[in-house]
């Protein structure tokens, strides 16, 4: 059976990119009359906030994208990324960074590279590995002294302990536009963060294992989250978890050509439902009709 997601954060309303997303997995899993999960990916405390989540259940079930109760919502599972955590930590892969965002940029202009060349991963900036050499007592004694840190995967290390290559079925556009069987090329995206001190979880590891633990078959995301894939492909195999089918869809963008974004307002389905779309409407501006 498929089992499809949509997975937003409840720290803004809905617009019409989110539209496209929750209706693309949904239109997926009932067409082959499967299933179809909202989780509330809640994490960040300081930004999100209940009234999001409501107005997002709301904006769904107008849609008609009917989900299954109860929800996942991240922060009440918290212990099930402590615990993949200490799996990690216990195969020797994660290291403390205390290093800020300024210091990594330092350390990038310093090695000689020119901003516009500086490599780019799911999360910015290739992390240069700054941390990585630090002895563990310089790590224990920093920890003890409140610096702040994240947890770092030790990507080198981690895809050394591999025995297979790492692959997933992509059913989607991904970057070139190519389906199939596709290699997993974690290394080239660096140690990314899996924790912070304040934050227990980073979003490649939270979406690896809800998704595990949620038994889905089919991630359906835009295609600027291909190579996060990569990525949580690496973590599924670490942890031992069921690697699901792919499929990266085109992004909705605005009369600028960007993508939809809560940072930049972009206009809300509770406003255009107020100004008398409907869901049709939404539909067919989203080109789903």
């Amino acid at each position: 059976m498929i089992v499809t997601r949509f997975a937003p954060s409840p720290t803004g309303f809905l617009h019409l990119g989110h539209a496209y997303a929750a209706l693309f997995a949904y239109d997926a899993a009932k067409r082959a009359s499967g299933r179809f999960l909202l989780r509330i990916e809640d994490i960040d405390a300081e930004r999100c906030r209940p009234e999001f989540e409501a107005a997002i259940k709301e904006d769904l079930r107008w849609l008609g994208a009917d989900f299954e109760e109860p929800l996942r919502r991240q922060s009440e599972h918290l212990s099930d990324y402590a615990a993949a955590l200490e799996r990690l930590d216990s195969k020797g892969l994660l290291y403390p960074c205390f290093c800020t965002r300024k210091e990594i940029a330092e350390e990038i202009a310093r090695a000689g590279i020119a901003p516009q060349a500086t490599e780019m991963g799911p999360d910015g900036p290739i992390y240069p590995g700054t941390c990585r050499s630090l002895s563990p007592e310089v790590w224990k004694k920093r920890i003890a002294e409140g610096a702040p840190y994240a947890l770092r995967l030790d990507m080198a290390k981690a895809v050394a302990s591999l025995t297979q290559e790492l692959s997933f079925e992509e059913l989607g556009r991904g970057p070139n536009g190519e389906t199939g069987k596709r290699i997993a090329r974690p290394l080239l995206f660096g140690d990314v963060v899996l924790a912070r001190k304040e934050m227990p979880t980073s979003y490649h590891l939270a979406v690896a294992v809800d998704d595990a633990i949620q038994g889905i078959t089919l991630v359906t995301r835009g295609e600027d989250l291909f190579p996060a894939t990569h990525v949580q492909r690496l973590i599924q195999a670490l942890l031992g978890l069921a690697t699901p089918a792919y499929c990266h869809h085109r992004l909705i963008l605005d009369a600028q050509g960007r993508k939809f974004s809560k940072r930049d307002k972009a206009v809300t389905l509770a406003e255009l439902r107020r100004l008398g779309l409907s869901p049709l409407d939404i539909r067919a501006r989203a080109g789903l009709s």
